[in-house]
């Protein structure tokens, strides 16, 4: 009886341990974000402990409001890019022979190695007018001239999924690979078209894992920093790099930290909202 107290002390520390992490890392580190938000601006880049909302105040101007809108709609909008590809694309992947299989995903997982600058410096060379792609179709006769496709949103577009793609897949690809087999040939054998078979089946009864994954990407997409400031033009910057830009250069850390929390119940509120709308689907198709 007496060596059982060791024994549950031993069950709790692997409990403790990440616990201890987290709030090293993660829960005093946003407590005092949270804290330098209501603290008082000095001039010359210093600042007093306090507590007022003059920061939460300031923000509700139309320059954080079109960085906020346009950084909701970019991630939003890779995320959604990222998944209509991702899905069937991870599909095919998982339907092809156990050493096709892993050079796809070894493949991706290289891709995951590239830095934010590589990337972003590599799509910048590929659509720009002087070696980009453009000069290639001129070369081949489906344009007149070369033309430079960056800055803009487009680039940005494709600098973002670029990057946001091998997570998609990789999130995507377990519960695929778990899928059984017989569930689509049963369809097809009911008379179901390959079409309908593939949005009947497939995607409703992996409905989960893909609003997983477009919540995945779409956080991701939102910490994108370096990226909207090499293939977008000013007027297409995220909010990182607005809170960047008043941390540092500004030196206006409370307006920085205040930018930061607004900005995080935002994307919370999103993510639960895209999360209880894909259970809600999930209950009425039950």
């Amino acid at each position: 009886m007496i060596g059982e107290k060791p024994k549950g002390l031993r069950v709790h520390l692997p409990v403790a341990y990440p616990a201890l992490m987290l709030a090293v890392f993660f829960i005093i580190p946003f407590g005092i974000m949270v804290a330098v938000s209501f603290f008082h601006r000095e001039p010359g880049g210093f600042y007093l402990p306090g507590f007022e909302f003059t920061n939460y105040q300031n923000l509700y101007t139309a320059l954080f409001r079109r960085t906020l809108l346009f950084s909701l709609f970019i991630a939003g909008l890779s995320a959604a890019v990222c998944v209509s590809i991702g899905f069937p694309f991870t599909y095919f992947i998982t339907r092809m022979r156990r050493r096709a299989q892993v050079v796809w995903l070894v493949f991706l997982m290289s891709v995951l190695s590239l830095s934010e600058v590589i990337v972003g410096f590599a799509w910048s060379l590929l659509l720009s007018r002087t070696a980009g792609l453009s000069n290639l179709l001129v070369w081949f006769g489906l344009m007149e001239k070369p033309v430079a496709w960056y800055p803009g949103f487009t680039a940005l577009l494709l600098g973002i999924c670029y990057l946001a793609f091998p997570y998609t897949v990789l999130v995507l690809y377990p519960p695929l690979s778990r899928l059984d087999p017989a569930l689509p040939e049963a369809a097809q054998t009911l008379g179901a078209s390959p079409i309908r078979t593939f949005f009947s089946v497939v995607v409703g009864s992996l409905r989960n894992a893909i609003v997983a994954s477009f919540v995945m990407v779409f956080v991701f997409s939102l910490g994108v920093y370096l990226l909207p400031q090499i293939l977008g033009r000013p007027k297409q910057w995220t909010l990182s790099v607005l809170i960047t830009d008043q941390a540092i250069y500004q030196t206006n850390m409370p307006m920085a930290a205040s930018m930061a929390i607004f900005f995080m119940l935002v994307s919370l509120l999103l993510v639960m909202l895209t999360m209880v709308i894909g259970k809600g689907k999930n209950l009425k198709k039950g």
